[in-house]
């Protein structure tokens, strides 16, 4: 019986071990006009990477209808740098879109940590 219990018990634990770090969270957005039609978008995202077997690796910026209009990959894990900020230059918004949505995605769960609905100037 101490042996059914301690499987069972090693098998309750699996779960919370391989989540610890979560989902990567939106936690700030800035937009910036650049002219001549083009955004920069300074993202901030928290998450509480564990190194390169789960980390934060790219957030992105979704039209309200869920198209992708533009991606940041993030190369390597930000373990003692929380929250972080990266920028993305360049965006152009599709004339009509008036706000997207920013979502961050990691290496283990993918994207469903917190959003951010953002106004485009």
């Amino acid at each position: 019986m101490s042996v059914r219990f301690s499987f069972s018990f090693l098998f309750l634990l699996l779960p919370i071990t391989a989540s610890v770090a979560g989902e990567a969270d939106v936690v700030g957005v800035e937009v910036k006009d650049r002219g001549h039609g083009l955004l920069e978008f300074d993202v901030t995202v928290s998450h509480a990477d564990e190194g390169w077997e789960h980390y934060a690796d790219k957030w992105e910026i979704d039209a309200p209808d869920g198209t992708v209009l533009a991606a940041r990959t993030l190369y390597h894990p930000h373990t003692d740098e929380q929250p972080f900020t990266r920028n993305l230059v360049g965006v152009k918004i599709p004339d009509g879109i008036e706000e997207v949505v920013v979502r961050a995605h990691d290496s283990v769960h993918g994207f469903g940590g917190k959003t951010m609905t953002v106004e485009i100037p």
